[in-house]
C-alpha cells in the first residue's frame, strides 16, 4: 500500500474526490470517492459511497454507506445499513451489527453478526456466529456455526464440523413469535457434531445428530449417534 500513497483523505459533508493510495481516509457525510481506494484505514460516517473497489487493513461502515465494487484486506465492520455491490475477501474478521448487505460471496477467518445480513452467494469462515438474521443464497461453510436466531433465517445448504442452531424463546421477541418466527431454512445441513432447533430442511447428514423442537425435516442420516426431540417432526431417519 505504500507505493504511490498520497497522504490521508478526509471528505466532509458533501465532498468527492478520485480513488487512489491513500494512509487514512475519512468520509464525514455524503463524501464520494469515484474509483478504487487503497488504504490503510477506511471509515465512512454517514452516507458516503466508494464507486470502485475497497482494499484496506481495516474498514468500519457507520451508517448507510455504499461500497460500489468489492471489498479486500484485513478486518472489516458494518454497523447501520452498509452494503458492498460484490464480493468481500478478508484474512482476519467481518462483523456486522445492525444490517449488512454483500452482493457476492463473503470469505473472512471469523465472521460475527448481530443483525441482519444478506449475502448473496456463498459465505466461507472458519468461525460463523450470529445473534439475528441472515440470508445466504449459496453455501454457509465452517468450522464452527453458533447461531442464535431472532427471526427468519436461511442457506441454500450449511457445511461445518459443529453446527448449533438454537431457537429464541424468551425476551421481546417471544412476545411477538406468531409475527417474527424464529426458523432456519436450508435445503441441506452436514456436519459432524449437528444440534439442531427451530430448523426446517431437507435432509439433516451428520455423525452425532440431535433434532430439537420446532424442527421440522425430511430425511436425517447420522453415522454414530441420533436424538429426537417429541416435539420434532422427522419424516424420516436412517444409521449410514
Amino acid at each position: 500500500m505504500k507505493n504511490g500513497m498520497k497522504g490521508n483523505l478526509i471528505l466532509n459533508g458533501y465532498g468527492s474526490s478520485n480513488g487512489g493510495h491513500f494512509n487514512e481516509v475519512k468520509l464525514n457525510g455524503r463524501g464520494i470517492v469515484n474509483g478504487d481506494l487503497e488504504c490503510v484505514l477506511f471509515e465512512c460516517n454517514g452516507s458516503g459511497t466508494v464507486k470502485g473497489d475497497l482494499k484496506i487493513d481495516r474498514g468500519k461502515i457507520s451508517g448507510s454507506g455504499k461500497i460500489k465494487g468489492g471489498v479486500n484486506g484485513n478486518d472489516f465492520t458494518i454497523e447501520g445499513h452498509g452494503s458492498v455491490s460484490e464480493g468481500v475477501s478478508l484474512v482476519n474478521k467481518m462483523n456486522i451489527s445492525g444490517s449488512g448487505k454483500i452482493g457476492g460471496s463473503l470469505r473472512a477467518d471469523e465472521i460475527k453478526i448481530k443483525g441482519k445480513a444478506t449475502i448473496a452467494t456463498d459465505c466461507e469462515t472458519e468461525s460463523f456466529q450470529t445473534e439475528g438474521q441472515f440470508a445466504i443464497g449459496g453455501l454457509l461453510s465452517a468450522d464452527h456455526i453458533d447461531v442464535k436466531l431472532y427471526g427468519e433465517s436461511s442457506a441454500l445448504e450449511i457445511g461445518g464440523q459443529t453446527i448449533k442452531i438454537k431457537g429464541k424463546k424468551r425476551g421481546f421477541f417471544h412476545l411477538f413469535k406468531p409475527f417474527f418466527p424464529a426458523k432456519l431454512t436450508a435445503d441441506v445441513i452436514e456436519g459432524d457434531e449437528l444440534e439442531l432447533e427451530s430448523t426446517n430442511a431437507k435432509i439433516v447428514r451428520g455423525k452425532n445428530v440431535t433434532i430439537g423442537p420446532e424442527c421440522e425435516i425430511d430425511l436425517v442420516e447420522y453415522k454414530e449417534s441420533i436424538h429426537l426431540d417429541d416435539a420434532a417432526k422427522v419424516r424420516e431417519f436412517r444409521k449410514i
